[in-house]
């Protein structure tokens, strides 16, 4: 349905293609993108298959969940495209953020609102905003029931931003190492995973400095292994790896492309070896990052056919594009061993290692609080201590989330927030913008006694921020489709 004052999906959808257009993006990869983004913003709403279907005429209800299956590495990162258009120093980039902020938004309007969605679109279209360095995310007016929140708009239309009739104008100067360097080092925590990047791009350079000068130097595999649990930072060390090894001229492109086994895999032996070759073909001059990569050959090595296919497909095509190419494979230690050992090609052009560590609670509360900044929100200091409870009582075992555990939180507070705020008619600046503690929690901050629960309780139910918020009555419905996407992302760090 549309909402009242924001864009249909299909009227967002225009604007974004007309910008992919003006930037050289192929329509069908600016279409497929932004439409997984609105699946996955939105998966979770009663409705929202049949609504996502008008706009893609012909499409199923397990089109538009496989298409959120691809679009959730999205809602906390910016998309494939918008790292390539910003890679590159593309003068779109912004343009391009802003019109994935108003796709962000019209998800809302996909099938019957939800404060989850509320959340997961606010902070997806700030990932892309602050990605290409745009401005932070308006603020729009509380949600209601029955009606879409605005998660916020360029001021602007992003197509009037240029016409054909407009001289062509260069593209902004790619970044050089050292700044992409500064950036790795403004990261919170990782300083093993950071000490380690600037090695191996000391090793890098000097290694192309000695080639250059007609020096013999020994060959450097430039394919990384990430190991580390879910949500340490993997995907974004891994983009701007890409940045720094095209700053070095080890790559003509840095765009970072990635995918997991399902986009590896066909459905027939025989596919499969094209469809990995297409995609390897689409990272040629940037980096191929494969996540839970161990999943090729889960098992016996033998026995997964598909699999094996993938991975054989794979190393012959390190090997014919070694020279535009470089390969991460990223997943849990133990399982990632085992994989590297599986096939001697992996072994002979994996040969350095990366670990990710678990974010202290530290690191977690400041990973929260930028991401609230960077949608413009502002979380006061009882908001922050009521997370550290909430750390505190959340079991650090492998499905705890790490930095995705602290983008949940928001979202699934942002959504409280909204509906803090259905019934206040003209709200001021700070109500819309300040995270107060009891958005971190479905618990009331005043029960009555007789309804009081034990204190230990409370953290534990506001250590699970996929619950949508509101009453009981309105989260019904979508309980069944948010149990699944929280079971199924637990990712990298947005």
């Amino acid at each position: 349905m549309s909402g009242e004052g924001g864009k249909s999906l299909q009227q967002a959808l225009s604007d974004l293609l007309a910008v992919a257009t003006r930037a050289g993006i192929p329509e069908e990869t600016a279409r497929a993108e932004a439409l997984s983004l609105a699946a996955a913003l939105a998966e979770s709403a009663p409705g929202a298959p049949a609504d996502w279907g008008k706009v893609t005429p012909g499409a199923t209800t397990q089109d538009f969940f496989d298409a959120a299956v691809r679009g959730r590495r999205w809602r906390g990162a910016p998309t494939a495209v918008l790292t390539e258009l910003i890679t590159t120093g593309s003068l779109d980039k912004v343009a391009y953020a802003e019109a994935l902020a108003e796709i962000s938004s019209a998800a809302c309007t996909l099938g019957e609102p939800t404060m989850r969605v509320v959340g997961n679109a606010s902070v997806a279209a700030a990932a892309q905003l602050q990605a290409a360095g745009a401005r932070p995310l308006q603020v729009g007016a509380p949600a209601q029931v029955g009606a879409p929140a605005q998660v916020g708009a360029p001021a602007k239309p992003a197509v009037e931003k240029a016409t054909a009739t407009e001289p062509a104008v260069e593209q902004e100067p790619a970044k050089t190492v050292e700044e992409l360097l500064a950036e790795l080092d403004e990261l919170t925590g990782l300083a093993k995973v950071k000490r380690e990047v600037h090695r191996q791009v000391a090793v890098l350079r000097v290694e192309k400095l000695r080639t250059e000068a007609g020096l013999k130097s020994p060959t450097i595999t430039r394919h990384l292994v990430f190991v580390g649990n879910p949500g340490t930072g993997k995907t974004t060390v891994a983009r701007l790896v890409s940045g720094i090894y095209k700053a070095l001229g080890l790559l003509s492109k840095g765009q970072l492309v990635e995918v997991d086994r399902s986009e590896l895999v066909a459905g027939y032996l025989g596919q499969t070896a094209t469809k990995t070759a297409e995609v390897v073909a689409s990272a040629v001059g940037g980096v191929l990052f494969i996540d839970e990569a161990y999943s090729l050959t889960a098992g016996d090595f033998g026995a997964d056919q598909y699999g094996r296919e993938a991975v054989d497909t794979l190393v012959k095509e390190m090997e014919d594009r070694r020279d535009d190419l470089v390969v991460i494979v990223a997943g849990y230690p133990e399982p990632m061993a085992t994989f590297i050992a599986a096939n001697p090609g992996l072994a002979s052009r994996f040969r350095t290692t990366i670990g990710f560590e678990d974010y202290t609670d530290d690191e977690l509360t400041d990973i929260l609080t930028g991401l609230a900044e960077g949608a413009d929100y502002e979380l006061i200091p009882e908001t922050l201590e009521k997370f550290r409870e909430i750390l505190a009582a959340t079991p650090r075992d492998r499905s705890f989330g790490n930095g995705r555990f602290a983008r949940n939180v928001l979202e699934a507070a942002i959504g409280r927030h909204a509906w803090r705020l259905r019934d206040v008619t003209a709200p001021t600046k700070d109500q819309l913008r300040q995270i107060l503690a009891e958005d971190l929690t479905d618990e009331p901050e005043h029960t009555e006694p007789e309804r009081t629960k034990p204190e230990h309780t409370e953290p534990e139910r506001a250590a699970e921020p996929a619950k949508p918020a509101g009453p009981e009555q309105a989260a019904e419905p979508e309980q069944a489709a948010a149990a699944q996407q929280d079971q199924s992302e637990q990712g990298e760090q947005a």
